[in-house]
């Protein structure tokens, strides 16, 4: 135990005696301290704002009550309302969120990999991928604006004027559940999918080559290819591009909140969590009419849900191997301590 012991540590000292992490974290340093700014402090400040009052400046201290009116409702009207409208707003937010990603993430994969295929000779393949790119750099109120030309409750946009044409009825697209979710699905599934196509590609890319170059000389066809050596190396990728989607979803908020014809009317089922949030802080033309309190228990809410989630989705996703041997090394560490602490004690002679 006491050679195995020293082994690995002769194997962590040596690790470490070349490093260069400190000039990394000098290079970083500048974006951690506008996050601490921008970010951290914020979200302290939501947290503390979360258990006051509602409406203007220096509201007592009220506890979990604003938690508990947002996730058990209350006795009058009021409270439910809120219980009511934040459950509705986290169920349209999951539904926009998993309409998008699964078209999103299939999409790009398939891109990702006849782009990265050295036996496809697709020509201008470089024009295909900044034109893929582009929609990700569009800014959400521009495509908002773009699609509303395309479809929406006025007789003018660009579908009712041909269904006009063609002599049919005209349809309120805002108003209607199913039109609207999947106009902003198709939307936020175009604005993102040239990006995590990128992703897709860097991740393939970045797989040894001579596993591919093995696999054809074995005969191996591409979908086996493709199941058996592309999928499961890039699921680091895959991982990273699930946990940052779905905290970018569960954050969505631009594109449901644009996507209506008439100012101040956005519509129940395109009302997302992130909305909420903002509604409580516009409610009324009179300060003490805002829900401060609300708006910071729903953000602190949905922040430990998205923690939540992104910690189960790295979890089940991560290398079994590495973590057994992680925790072996630990448990031998231990056991090391232990029995040099009793030997030293006189209880064992190592």
């Amino acid at each position: 135990l006491h050679k195995e012991y020293r082994r690995q540590r002769q194997m962590c000292i040596r690790d470490r005696s070349i490093s260069y992490a400190k000039y990394g974290y000098m290079f970083i340093a500048p974006f951690f301290l506008v996050y601490a700014f921008f970010q951290v402090w914020p979200l302290i400040n939501t947290f503390l704002l979360s258990f006051h009052g509602n409406g203007g400046d220096n509201q007592p201290f009220v506890g979990l009550e604003n938690y508990q009116t947002l996730l058990f409702g209350g006795d009058d009207r009021r409270t439910r309302a809120f219980n009511v409208q934040f459950f509705q707003a986290f169920k349209n937010t999951i539904i926009l969120w998993i309409g998008n990603f699964i078209p999103q993430i299939f999409l790009s994969l398939l891109l990702a990999v006849w782009f990265t295929d050295s036996k496809l000779h697709i020509p201008g393949k470089g024009a295909f991928k900044v034109i893929m790119y582009l929609p990700n750099i569009i800014t959400a109120v521009s495509v908002a604006a773009l699609f509303m030309r395309f479809m929406s409750n006025t007789d003018t946009c660009a579908a009712n004027t041909i269904l006009g044409m063609m002599g049919k009825d005209t349809i309120k697209f805002e108003n209607d559940p199913t039109w609207s979710r999947g106009i902003v699905m198709f939307i936020q599934t175009w604005l993102w999918f040239g990006n995590t196509m990128i992703m897709m590609m860097s991740g393939i890319m970045g797989i040894n080559p001579s596993l591919f170059e093995a696999a054809n000389i074995d005969g191996a066809t591409s979908g086996q290819i493709l199941r058996k050596i592309t999928l499961p190396l890039l699921r680091p990728m895959v991982v990273y591009t699930l946990i940052t989607s779905m905290i970018g979803g569960l954050q969505m908020f631009d594109i449901p909140f644009l996507y209506h014809t008439a100012a101040g009317d956005i519509k129940d089922h395109l009302r997302t969590v992130a909305v909420f949030v903002y509604e409580q802080f516009r409610v009324g033309n009179n300060v003490h009419s805002q829900q401060y309190g609300i708006a910071g228990a729903a953000s602190m809410i949905l922040f430990v849900i998205t923690v939540i989630l992104g910690s189960f989705v790295f979890m089940m996703n991560r290398d079994a191997d590495e973590a057994r041997k992680k925790k072996e090394r630990k448990e031998l560490v231990k056991a090391y301590k232990r029995q040099q602490k009793l030997a030293k004690n006189g209880g064992v002679d190592i």
